[in-house]
């Protein structure tokens, strides 16, 4: 029986040593890896809020975007609940086709003035030139994500475009008398479905309102882009609620469960000492047990952290020493009790 304890105690020592030894090196690896990779990045999801200490640092953030100034078209009145509305312009014009060495003419919907004097053929293939009306880009005053705000070159990258129907209804007067509207258009051709050359068309699409998760630099209460370096935009815009493993692949995983695994390290090497101790005099005393467990392991763990972080290792060879004390103390009670 006093063999077995021993035995027993022995290895729950040495497996709580061994334990604990894996569990710091895997924490200073992530370190390292997190230095090479750049400075860290504050994972604050969607509950997070601007505070002092965080000015400069990357974070992600995700939510659904709040519009609080909506943009507006003012020529047409148009307006979107969206970070940003575009106009649309095309005039029926004529195009250039040439095809296996033959070139053709024809006439379509084209959103920039073409220069026909440039064309193989001009003679009968004029085109108006500069359009009336341009196309525009309307942003919001303001959009918000979780509890900060976006800047403009942020905002200018969300993804995905949808169909704006003007409301004819809201036309000026005269536009009103210009324009007639055609399906999610406004078209200035008598006949729309025969337009002629240097009729308009005008449209309107906006960047939908979704769950987004941004990347980007604390800037007071504002995300903007890092500094730019070889061609970075300084900042990353995904679809939906992604992950900072999702938006940053490249950048080393956390290593899990580290309390979990520190305690467990100090339960077995705590038990092996109180199983060690079953032949001494010092038989099941438990803080005698919990002394020498919290010696041996923050022990360890301080000599493999004092090649990474000295003031980490001081904090490990503090509870060491802290540990030392109640053992020593223990020692000497069970001393002075056999002496009286």
């Amino acid at each position: 029986m006093a063999w077995g304890a021993r035995v027993a105690g022995a290895v729950l020592l040495l497996a709580g040593l061994g334990l604990i030894a894996w569990n710091e090196h895997r924490v200073m690896d992530y370190g390292a890896a997190m230095a090479r990779h750049g400075s860290p990045v504050l994972d604050l999801g969607d509950a997070g809020r601007p505070s002092a200490g965080q000015y400069g640092s990357m974070t992600r953030v995700n939510g659904t975007p709040q519009i609080l100034d909506a943009p507006r078209d003012p020529e047409f009145d148009v307006r979107a609940d969206s970070p940003i509305l575009i106009r649309h312009v095309e005039m029926f014009q004529w195009r250039e086709i040439t095809v296996g060495g033959s070139t053709h003419y024809e006439l379509d919907w084209v959103d920039r003035p073409i220069d026909a004097t440039n064309f193989a053929k001009p003679a009968g293939h004029v085109n108006p030139g500069a359009f009336p009306i341009q196309g525009r880009q309307f942003e919001a005053g303001e959009v918000k994500l979780g509890n900060f705000k976006l800047s403009t070159p942020i905002i200018r990258a969300f993804p995905g475009r949808i169909d704006i129907a003007p409301d004819e209804h809201k036309l000026p007067p005269n536009l009103a008398a210009t324009f007639q509207r055609v399906g999610d258009k406004l078209v200035t051709s008598s006949k729309p479905s025969n337009p002629r050359l240097g009729d308009l068309r005008v449209s309107w699409e906006a960047v939908p309102v979704q769950p987004m998760t941004v990347l980007a630099r604390i800037d007071g209460d504002t995300l903007a882009p890092r500094e730019v370096k070889d061609g970075d935009p300084g900042f990353e815009v995904q679809v939906g609620d992604r992950s900072l493993l999702d938006v940053l692949p490249a950048m080393p995983e956390p290593p899990q469960a580290v309390l979990l695994v520190r305690l467990a390290a100090f339960a077995f090497a705590a038990l092996g000492a109180f199983l060690l101790a079953l032949t001494s005099r010092l038989r099941r005393d438990v803080l005698f047990a919990v002394g020498v467990g919290a010696v041996v392991v923050p022990a360890v763990a301080g000599v493999i952290w004092l090649a990474g972080d000295a003031m980490t290792a001081s904090v490990w060879l503090l509870v060491a020493v802290l540990g030392a004390g109640l053992a020593i103390w223990r020692v000497q009670q069970r001393s002075a009790s056999r002496s009286d």
